[in-house]
């Protein structure tokens, strides 16, 4: 099995283009106010000019890759409704404005993945829209899941349903209630049928024309939904044969061992992590109301305590192999969830903890557009704000841990690559080691309202903090004992 090497040193940053920063190249067509509240349907106008000319800002951040939401033309502001999988949206600057980022990003070491979109296409999907003009006198009807009344002209179509046959789709399976398949019944998203070789060879040219672009990999939509690992595999080998290099990344949000054995995927976005963090840090600030709108995390019924968070790591540090699991998307929250902060009930100190666990656990960390300076909100819509530009809006004091524990994990390869051994799991601390060729590090998270000591077993002569504070350090008959204050976390060396 092989994974890029150059994930285990990726911070990434998730971009939600439309809401992340307007180019000076691209004009005002009646775009929303960019500061009103965000809605299921408006446009900011943010294009991918303007996510190149923020790179500074995203360097100065720590930041060396970047993964997009979709960018391909799409008639929604989140772009997962594609009609065209060769063309860059024109609200985004189209396929020149991402040449522009691609070359600059390049420039800066930066590496960019794409949000590949395999499943479901649009209702402007233009072989799916040619079978709805001219039913099964197509010769794309086998390309979908279509009703064999609705080809033959027996019945009319529903993809723009009537109020009737919008009922119906609550209780039967669209393919009956509007004529076609579509992915979770919703009539915007017609399901590929990828059992046939021409949609298949579709679907690998564009992941293929996109890789020759010049991007770095793709994380993958949905890709449970196509049940079938050859696709998957054939997938890997048309990609890989471009760009060797190549990361893929599949949206699942459970076990998976089935497609990380090395012949599908790289790795997966890390939600059990996720879960785990949201029941843990925020303690007694964790808002059950804001994680019960994520359906995966409604099995969360009350904050868990270290011995369960610990518990929990460390079977998801033996779920896959280490290669596998340092090549892990690691996440805190992003476009399909409430920010963290609002699971939080706005508490700053949960999210600096829980990023500084992220930041120092295997796998390669993920921010969520503009976490760094505060933003919340809760589930879609309000998890897409916009970023504000205006910097008297930031909370700088979170800015600059963001910086700092971005700067701690990218000097010590150890954060990144090394061995990780529980120490200590009691009274609201969770306390962690990683070593590598000869270094070790300690990581201690007190999520508790007053400070609490920690006692490990660990060979340490003068342990030195390298990141926060620690009081009453003491190390003598190879235990390790301290004190971290409250609602904080420590480093040592």
């Amino acid at each position: 099995m092989t994974t890029p090497e150059w994930v285990q040193d990726a911070i990434f940053y998730q971009i939600f283009p439309d809401r992340f920063a307007r180019g000076r190249r691209m004009p005002d067509i009646g775009f929303e106010a960019w500061d009103s509240p965000p809605t299921p349907h408006g446009f900011k106008g943010g294009d991918l000019y303007g996510v190149a000319e923020r790179l500074d800002y995203l360097k100065d951040l720590g930041i060396n890759a970047l993964y997009l939401n979709p960018i391909f033309s799409s008639a929604s502001n989140h772009r997962y409704h594609t009609f065209d999988y060769y063309n860059v949206d024109p609200l985004l600057g189209g396929n020149d404005a991402l040449r522009a980022l691609l070359d600059k990003a390049r420039k800066k070491n930066i590496r960019v993945i794409l949000d590949g979109v395999f499943n479901h296409a649009s209702r402007g999907f233009w072989q799916f829209h040619h079978v709805l003009e001219n039913g099964a006198g197509s010769p794309y009807k086998d390309w979908f899941f279509f009703d064999e009344e609705r080809l033959t002209g027996k019945k009319h179509w529903g993809a723009y349903p009537s109020p009737h046959e919008q009922k119906l789709l609550h209780h039967e399976d669209s393919l009956t209630a509007i004529g076609y398949r579509a992915w979770w019944n919703l009539p915007a998203l017609p399901k590929f049928n990828t059992n046939m070789p021409a949609v298949r060879e579709f679907l690998f040219d564009v992941a293929e024309f996109w890789m020759k672009f010049g991007v770095d990999g793709w994380r993958l939509d949905v890709p449970a939904e196509i049940n079938d690992d050859s696709f998957w595999q054939e997938f890997r080998q048309r990609v890989r044969a471009v760009n060797p290099e190549a990361y893929i990344v599949g949206e699942i949000w459970h076990e998976s061992q089935r497609w990380l054995q090395g012949d599908q995927f790289d790795a997966v976005m890390n939600y059990i992590a996720t879960n785990a963090c949201a029941a843990f840090f925020p303690a007694k600030h964790l808002d059950l109301r804001v994680t019960h709108q994520q359906s995966n995390f409604r099995n969360i019924q009350h904050a868990i305590d270290a011995h369960e968070f610990a518990d929990r790591i460390d079977y998801m540090m033996r779920l896959y192999k280490p290669e596998t699991t340092r090549s892990q998307l690691n996440l805190l929250d992003s476009h399909d969830m409430p920010r963290f902060l609002s699971f939080a009930s706005g508490d700053k100190n949960s999210l600096k903890l829980a990023w500084l666990f992220m930041m120092t656990i295997s796998g390669a960390p993920c921010i969520y557009y503009g976490d760094e300076i505060g933003l919340d909100g809760e589930h879609d819509p309000f998890c897409r704000k916009s970023f504000s530009w205006d910097e008297h809006t930031w909370d700088k004091d979170l800015l600059g841990y963001f910086k700092q524990i971005i700067a701690l994990r990218k000097k010590n390869p150890a954060l990144r690559r090394g061995d990780m051994k529980r120490l200590w799991s009691a009274h609201g601390v969770y306390a962690f080691s990683r070593s590598f060729e000869g270094k070790t590090f300690i990581v201690a998270l007190n999520v508790s309202e007053k400070p609490e000591q920690a006692e490990v077993a660990i060979e340490a002569k003068r342990p030195k903090p390298v990141f926060g504070h620690a009081s009453d350090i003491s190390a003598q008959d190879g235990r390790l004992r301290l004190t971290i204050p409250a609602r904080s976390g420590v480093v040592l060396r």
